[in-house]
């Protein structure tokens, strides 16, 4: 469900009580570790933590590298871990730190999906948020980007 609100207090005000209550929770655990650089926006119809333009303008789609997001979708809620995906490493690892906890991995590409806060491992969360740096973050873009380019090219 994609959100017309432009501003993160109107997105989560439009939110049923419970789901307000959660996001603002991961919202929280999310602005305690972003690494210094990323910022806080409505993007994309979710809450969304960004790369700015000032600080890497030269994306595929000009729109802000998307580190993070939190959003509220039809039958779930969603934080959205950009790090997972674009470190395999960094993926198994946060996949056996989450089924250690004995909750219910649903989990994509980056997708987390959870129906309730108990649902989700915050302290995992905010770890994996930590994770990298904006720095390291967007050099993994640009280096990922570059071998599709590479590979769309026959270069190996």
């Amino acid at each position: 469900m994609r959100s017309k609100a432009t501003t993160v207090g109107d997105y989560l005000e439009s939110l049923p009580e419970n789901r307000r209550k959660a996001l603002r929770q991961v919202r929280q655990v999310i602005l305690d570790h972003l690494p210094d650089g990323l910022e806080e926006a409505m993007n994309w119809g979710m809450i969304a933590y960004q790369v700015p333009l000032e600080i890497c303008p030269d994306t595929y789609n000009k729109q802000p590298l998307l580190y993070a997001a939190l959003a509220s979708q039809k039958n779930y809620m969603a934080v959205y871990l950009t790090p997972i995906y674009l470190d395999p490493d960094l993926g198994r690892r946060f996949e056996e730190a989450y089924r250690a906890t004995g909750k219910r991995y649903d989990v994509g590409k980056s997708c987390v999906r959870f129906r309730k806060l108990d649902d989700l491992p915050l302290d995992l969360i905010g770890e994996t948020i930590a994770s990298m740096t904006t720095r390291e973050f967007v050099d993994r873009v640009q280096q990922a980007g570059s071998a599709r380019k590479g590979r769309k090219q026959g270069i190996r």
